[in-house]
């Protein structure tokens, strides 16, 4: 086989971040989030702020909930009026997470990184939720917010993420049929989900 990759979709403090970080660790292999826009950013010549910008633009426009354009792989050359179009930045991450895909054995958090690799055979995508008192209590521990406005914040955080999912590549974030394999941290906690997606990944790349 080539490259093992695991991809990390979560829910907001389910702690799908924190797990694909001790992963890594155990692993011996990098672990890849918002590293992401600043490889986009030197390999496009695009300003990194602008990949940010982006995130945020879309994360409060109306049109985005209701639209949907998967992903394809087209590029535009910078002489293009859409180099910097949100559509155009998103290309060039997935570009990014093709090209880390090929070049090492990774984790990718986030950023649709099981869709955009979906026809690579040594890929092994996750997703991670929890119950709702779970969330709330771990996302409580690293924000300053008051248990309504953290409850909202999820909210909105996951609302995102589905949206965000969906637009790129048509499918519902939380379709169990688009992962390898569901995991409830609140049941098995962070260590066990460890234990279970290596576990997971040496009986399927027979490792």
């Amino acid at each position: 086989m080539g490259n093992m990759v695991i991809t990390v979709s979560r829910q907001y403090g389910s702690g799908g971040k924190t797990i694909a970080a001790m992963l890594a660790q155990k692993l011996g292999i990098n672990c890849y989030s918002r590293e992401i826009l600043k490889m986009a950013s030197e390999d496009s010549g695009i300003n990194e702020r602008l990949f940010g910008m982006s995130d945020e633009k879309i994360r409060h426009a109306g049109w985005f909930k209701t639209l949907s354009r998967p992903y394809t792989g087209e590029l535009l050359p910078p002489e293009d009026k859409g180099f910097v179009s949100d559509d155009n930045l998103f290309n060039y991450q997935a570009k990014t997470i093709k090209e880390l895909a090929e070049k090492e054995s990774c984790i990718i958090v986030g950023r649709c990184a099981n869709y955009i690799l979906r026809d690579n055979p040594d890929v092994l995508s996750v997703f991670v939720h929890a119950d709702d008192d779970f969330c709330l209590a771990r996302a409580m521990e690293r924000n300053s917010f008051s248990e309504k406005e953290t409850k909202k914040f999820i909210e909105r955080t996951d609302k995102y993420r589905s949206d965000f999912y969906h637009y790129h590549t048509g499918h519902h974030w939380t379709d169990a049929r688009y992962y390898d394999l569901c995991l409830d941290s609140s049941k098995l906690g962070f260590e066990k989900c460890v234990e279970e997606i290596e576990a997971y990944a040496k009986i399927r790349f027979r490792k």
